[in-house]
């Protein structure tokens, strides 16, 4: 049964054409010369150019706007080295604060997601972060295999406060794989339009209008690689070969917000910097919620699977709405941050 979820307001981004092929701060490379094909597993990959989805075969670049790399190549960010170095994204990290929902352990597979986020304006310090993404994962601890995505303001990563888009990976619990977007070898791009790193063209106005996007993660059903989609086009996908685990389907998908404290001890805001409440112009939330489940069908989340956790109450919060006409399957999620603990 496949699943027709109602877009709300969504975020459009916006980008600039550059000189020498340049776009903003993102190069044009040769495909085939982009960081993915530098890792050991991927010298030989051939780049996959469609996708099933609901059932439906997508093309790469179907979807076009006038600022975009030449054919043949596609965008990757200038980051400093700097950026090489950043806290990870494993809850064992000391610092992190969760408000999330998540399904439960019960040996369900899921072959992908989908939601729409709502993109918020936040100001950090220079060592704190703050992200409102989807975990797909699986795999014991040791080996976990994770694929997130999402919105990040993350000032040590890009140098700024701009909430911009952002993904992750590792094929080994956070041991030695696993980067930011693109640097290290290991997610391919297929789109021409830079996404991964730029920052959003607008955000939500607390109590007057709430701005989204439509975020999908799927495991293709042909190849094992894992599709990420974003509103209308598929940016690239992560090599089945990268996971152990994940290559069988995602065991746990996680939806939420995710901070990290700076050296004084103080957590920054998730969300909007506002705990949940029903009102969607005044909270951070995701909505439409939609699962792929082991069979390759599209569905909603099963509320009986549904698990939310807070690991610090006083500063953020997570509120379940469960299914209506207008948000399909929501929640809120967020908070002020502060001295939260570690």
């Amino acid at each position: 049964m496949a699943l027709h979820l109602a877009l709300g307001l969504c975020v459009y981004l916006l980008f600039t054409q550059g000189a020498q092929g340049n776009i903003d701060d993102f190069d044009c490379v040769e495909i085939y010369k982009q960081p993915a094909f530098k890792h050991p597993l991927l010298k030989n990959h051939k780049i996959q150019e469609t996708f099933s989805l609901d059932g439906n075969i997508e093309r790469s670049n179907k979807y076009k706007t006038k600022e975009h790399c030449p054919k043949g190549t596609v965008p990757i960010l200038r980051q400093g080295n700097e950026s090489q170095s950043v806290h990870l994204n494993t809850a064992e990290y000391s610092g992190q604060h969760f408000a999330t929902i998540e399904t439960t352990l019960d040996g369900s597979i899921y072959r992908g997601t989908e939601a729409e986020i709502s993109v918020h304006d936040l100001k950090l310090q220079n060592n704190q972060y703050s992200k409102s993404q989807i975990w797909l994962e699986n795999g014991p601890r040791a080996q976990l295999n994770s694929i997130q995505a999402g919105w990040a303001v993350h000032p040590r990563l890009y140098g700024d406060s701009v909430t911009r888009f952002t993904i992750y990976w590792t094929g080994d619990g956070y041991q030695k794989t696993g980067c930011y977007n693109m640097q290290c070898p290991g997610f391919v791009v297929v789109s021409r339009n830079p996404t991964l790193g730029k920052g959003f063209g607008g955000s939500s106005a607390y109590g007057q209008t709430s701005l989204t996007f439509k975020l999908q993660i799927f495991q293709d059903g042909f190849s094992g690689n894992w599709g990420l989609k974003m509103s209308n086009e598929i940016i690239g996908y992560w090599p089945k070969e990268l996971f152990q685990h994940l290559s069988n389907g995602a065991s746990l998908i996680r939806y939420g917000g995710n901070t990290y404290l700076s050296p004084d001890g103080f957590s920054p805001p998730m969300g909007n910097g506002h705990f949940p409440v029903p009102d969607f112009k005044k909270t951070a939330h995701f909505k439409n919620i939609g699962i792929i489940n082991s069979d390759y069908k599209a569905d909603y989340i099963d509320d009986r699977k549904v698990r939310l956790y807070a690991d610090s109450n006083s500063c953020f919060r997570v509120s379940y709405w469960g299914y209506t006409k207008f948000t399909g399957k929501a929640f809120s999620f967020g908070g002020p941050g502060g001295k939260c603990g570690i």
